[in-house]
């Protein structure tokens, strides 16, 4: 049986800005099992200043952080895949580079951080998209053109995009323009998922303590969609 998935996490240690070293991705695992997941997407950070992290590279770190999972007696399922962040140069960018969910070729994961709509914006979705990707916007509720402009997830959903929204923010101050616009889209059924971005041990627990409150908001069944169903759709 299946139980919650993580579509959005950096639990591959020591390879970016996530977990540092083995006991803390072993740390991280023990804690998302416990909060009811069996399967995790590894998705580090596609960026320049990562240059290792290539869509040969994550798979074999994802079978060797599985490897000590398992002999760790730890019952969480890893599939590779990648946070792609999105730049003008991403036009030039090769097919059989881009990064995506479970490396099968049919959802990416991408990132912005934007005052405002950058010109490479559509160029850049559409040249995905060309590829037969659907594009999963990852935590929009983060994005200042977002929070300025809320009703800008109408163009985005009207581009063909996705959204991914963060737990995290969920726990975040209430008047927080992070959790006012996650709770807004909530409310207004924007997601398709919603994933831990988990990154270190210590700042966990506020982002699974996201989860109840995501449940309190719209209902069990409807997390669960976010969480269990359309996350099977990326395997």
């Amino acid at each position: 049986m299946t139980g919650r998935i993580d579509v959005h996490s950096h639990l591959l240690p020591g390879i970016d800005d996530g977990c540092e070293c083995l006991d803390d991705s072993l740390q991280c695992a023990r804690a998302m099992v416990a909060a009811g997941y069996t399967h995790s997407f590894c998705t580090p950070h596609i960026w320049p200043t990562f240059p290792g992290n290539t869509v040969d590279a994550i798979p074999a770190w994802t079978s060797a952080l599985q490897i000590e999972l398992d002999r760790a007696s730890i019952p969480l399922k890893l599939i590779p895949g990648g946070e792609i962040n999105l730049r003008a140069d991403i036009v030039d960018t090769p097919d059989d580079e881009i990064v995506t969910y479970a490396l099968k070729r049919k959802f990416a994961l991408i990132d912005l951080w934007a005052d405002r709509m950058p010109k490479f914006f559509k160029p850049a979705i559409q040249r995905l998209q060309s590829m037969g990707l659907t594009v999963i916007l990852a935590h929009p509720e983060r994005m200042r053109m977002v929070q300025d402009n809320p009703d800008i997830a109408d163009e985005l959903q009207a581009m063909g995009l996705l959204l991914q929204g963060n737990l995290q923010c969920l726990s975040d101050a209430p008047d927080a323009l992070t959790r006012r616009t996650i709770e807004r889209y909530l409310a207004e059924d924007r997601y398709f998922l919603l994933g831990s971005d988990l990154h270190k041990p210590e700042t966990l627990d506020i982002r699974l303590n996201g989860l109840p409150r995501a449940i309190e908001l719209v209902g069990k069944e409807k997390v669960d969609e976010l969480t269990k169903i359309n996350p099977l759709k990326l395997m």
